[in-house]
């Protein structure tokens, strides 16, 4: 990920215009932003992604989103159906802020180091999420020819509580990140693990270690390093104001 130096004008004001209804985010140095004023932070190819200066329903399809030409937002084109977007940069463990807009009905997901999936979905209203509702951990998937599809999913972890928004409205998820550890052979020592996730401002996950990549990631190993990916492919979807912080947890 291209980590600018300088928090693009725009996207400080789009922070400003939400901050009444916005919930309280990390506090992410302007080194930490990511420019959505382009696509350089992105390896090739970014698809139909497009820029956006403001992003809304389709006033005629729930189900789509419009938007006015400008920068400041990523939209994933007007079939909601492209390329993943990843980052040049690749990461450890990290603090992030990212805020998402969902069509009626939608899917998406952030994927830390391109392997570990926080779910991004449509789900207003659900009273019992489950791990492929909005925040919920996605879980792994056995890929081996064979199995009935009954055995093909394991682990996965439903987010605490609903903090889902309606369709059409802007929400966020900050989350600490432990990337998985290594001894100097290689072999884990240690898996990766969620630290801390919130939603909208509410608390939906703590200390929640994930064994493996989770269903759909980028690489099927685990690494030290690896890039952020915002999915791409499922359905309309919108991004804005992310900040990617690394740290050193212990």
């Amino acid at each position: 990920m291209n980590l600018r130096t300088t928090l693009p004008a725009l996207l400080i004001a789009v922070a400003a215009v939400a901050a009444c209804a916005a919930p309280e985010t990390i506090k992410a140095d302007p080194g930490d932003a990511v420019s959505l004023e382009n696509f350089t932070a992105f390896r090739d190819p970014v698809g139909d992604w497009a820029l956006a200066g403001t992003v809304a329903l389709n006033k005629d399809d729930p189900a789509r989103l419009e938007w006015t030409e400008g920068t400041g937002a990523a939209v994933n084109g007007p079939k909601g159906k492209t390329a993943h977007l990843v980052t040049k940069a690749e990461f450890r463990d990290v603090e992030l802020h990212i805020e998402f807009m969902m069509a009626r009905g939608s899917n998406s997901g952030v994927y830390f180091q391109g392997r570990y999936e926080i779910q991004v979905f449509d789900s207003w209203g659900v009273e019992k999420p489950q791990y492929g509702d909005c925040g919920g951990i996605y879980r792994r998937w056995h890929s081996e020819p064979g199995l009935d599809e009954s055995q093909r999913g394991y682990e996965g972890t439903p987010p605490r509580v609903n903090a889902a928004r309606r369709p059409g409205e802007w929400q966020s998820f900050d989350a600490v990140f432990r990337a998985p550890r290594f001894d100097a052979a290689g072999k884990k020592t240690a898996n990766a693990r969620f630290v801390k996730v919130t939603h909208n401002g509410v608390v939906i996950h703590e200390n929640v270690e994930v064994t493996g990549p989770t269903r759909a990631a980028l690489f099927d190993d685990e690494k030290p390093l690896g890039p952020l990916m915002l999915q791409g492919d499922h359905g309309p979807v919108a991004y804005r104001n992310l900040s990617v912080r690394p740290v050193e947890l212990p």
